[in-house]
C-alpha cells in the first residue's frame, strides 16, 4: 500500500474507532447505571460505576498500546458522556418499571460488540499483530464490565456468562479477516460488530457453553 493510500486510510480508520468507542462508552455506561442500581447504590455510586464501565476497558487498552494519556482521559466529551448517560438512566428509572433482565443483557452485548470492534480497529492502527489486536478488542470489551462486577461485589461477567470474551474475540477475528479481505474499516468493524452481537445473543438463548472440566 503506498503512502498516499496509509494517509486516506487512516482518518477513515479514525473516525471508525471513535464512532464505535463513543457509542459503545453510551452503551456501557447505560449498562453500567442499571447494574448499580440493582446493587443498591445512592447516585453516586451509579455515577462511579456507570464511569468505570463505560471507560474501564478503553483506558486499559490504550495502556497497553502506550496510547497516552488515555483518550477517557484526554478527550472531556467521554467522561461527560458517561455522566449523562448514568444520570438520564438514574431518572428515568426512578419514574419506570424495573428494565427487563432481557433487555439489559442485549445493552451489554451491544456494547461488548461496539467495544471490541473499536479495540481492535485501534490497535491494527497502531500497526499490532493481528492475534494482539483481536486481544486488544477483547480487553476492550470485556474491561470496563470486570471492574464494574468487582465494584458491586460479584463474580465478573466474563468468568460466569456463556461465551462472553469469547463472543468479544471471535467479533475482533471477523474485523481482522474482513480488513485482510480487502474491505473498508467501516464495514470491516459492522461485519464484525454484528458477529460479535449475534454470538452473544445465540449463547444466551441457546444456552451456549464452553467446555468445562467433568465432575467440578
Amino acid at each position: 500500500m503506498s503512502a498516499l493510500s496509509i494517509n486516506k486510510t487512516k482518518p477513515n480508520v479514525e473516525a471508525v474507532i471513535w464512532a464505535a468507542d463513543m457509542a459503545g462508552t453510551f452503551v456501557f455506561a447505560v449498562e453500567g447505571a442499571v447494574s448499580a442500581m440493582r446493587g443498591g447504590l445512592d447516585l453516586l455510586g451509579v455515577m462511579v460505576v456507570s464511569f468505570v464501565a463505560a471507560l474501564g476497558g478503553g483506558v486499559i487498552r490504550d495502556l497497553l498500546l502506550g496510547a497516552t494519556p488515555p483518550n477517557a482521559i484526554r478527550d472531556w466529551r467521554y467522561p461527560a458522556l458517561t455522566f449523562a448517560a448514568g444520570l438520564l438512566t438514574f431518572l428515568f428509572h426512578s419514574l419506570a418499571q424495573p428494565i427487563p433482565d432481557m433487555l439489559v443483557t442485549v445493552v451489554d452485548a451491544a456494547g461488548l460488540a461496539l467495544f471490541a470492534v473499536a479495540g481492535v480497529e485501534k490497535a491494527l492502527l497502531f500497526e499490532i499483530r493481528p492475534f494482539v489486536a483481536m486481544l486488544m478488542g477483547t480487553v476492550t470489551g470485556v474491561g470496563g464490565g470486570v471492574i464494574r462486577d468487582i465494584l458491586l461485589a460479584r463474580v465478573p461477567l466474563v468468568l460466569r456468562a456463556d461465551i462472553y470474551a469469547t463472543a468479544a474475540f471471535f467479533g475482533a477475528l471477523v474485523v481482522v479477516v474482513a480488513r485482510r479481505a480487502g474491505l473498508p474499516p467501516g464495514w470491516a468493524a459492522f461485519v464484525g460488530g454484528v458477529a460479535c452481537f449475534a454470538l452473544r445473543m445465540m449463547a444466551v438463548v441457546f444456552g451456549w457453553h464452553l467446555p468445562q472440566a467433568a465432575g467440578w
